[in-house]
């Protein structure tokens, strides 16, 4: 069904009280307001836990997503998780992973910026209900439509290190290469494991 900004199934999405009301409500409303509903197969909310203080957002599902009606359950997410695993902390217990769009793009290809901005209410009330201390970012995509003040940038001299911004008081940002992009230069691997290493250090000291 197709739906403006006034109508009562938006209404209903944006103005859930608990995150499990939002998160049926919008499963629910076969959300048609971009492209991508024409060719998804689930709309995608989440994996993880909803209560947890850590947010992890990506750019947009995937094949394996887009079957299972899960987030980060592909080879990316297996990596992520395994990499995670691999420092003492579990994603499916102590992050909620999300992404910028919530269906999958064809091929697999960057959300647009038109996409990315139908989709920015209900990204932004995911964040508000999460109320998440930490927000890591996976990759130049969720960076960029994430900051969208950023302007140009290069991965290389934003990934790793912790910000903030106006747009999210109280929470801490990192940027982290996207695990995809490990999976294709495996080169980089180690110099993720070190920014990991930096986020679990703080979370570690900030999480009581």
């Amino acid at each position: 069904m197709q739906f403006d900004l006034f109508d009562d199934t938006k209404n209903k999405i944006l103005g859930a009280k608990t995150y499990e009301s939002f998160k049926e409500e919008l499963i629910k409303s076969n959300c048609a307001k971009c492209e991508l509903s024409k060719s998804r197969t689930h709309i995608v909310v989440d994996r993880g836990n909803p209560n947890a203080k850590v947010l992890i957002i990506g750019e947009a599902p995937g094949e394996n997503e887009d079957l299972q009606g899960k987030a980060f359950v592909g080879r990316a997410g297996k990596l992520l998780d395994a990499m995670m695993k691999g420092l003492g902390f579990m994603t499916d217990e102590e992050s909620l992973i999300i992404n910028v769009v919530k269906c999958r793009p064809p091929e697999n290809r960057a959300p647009s910026q038109k996409e990315a901005e139908s989709c920015r209410p209900f990204l932004k009330k995911q964040i508000e209900l999460v109320g998440p201390k930490i927000v890591l970012l996976l990759g130049a995509t969720a960076l960029r439509h994430m900051i969208l003040d950023k302007g140009e940038f290069a991965m290389a001299k934003e990934a790793g290190q912790f910000f903030t911004h106006a747009d999210y008081p109280g929470i801490q940002l990192m940027v982290l290469y996207h695990p995809a992009f490990i999976l294709r230069d495996p080169r980089k691997r180690p110099v993720m494991e070190e920014h990991l290493k930096r986020f679990k250090t703080y979370w570690d000291g900030n999480k009581a």
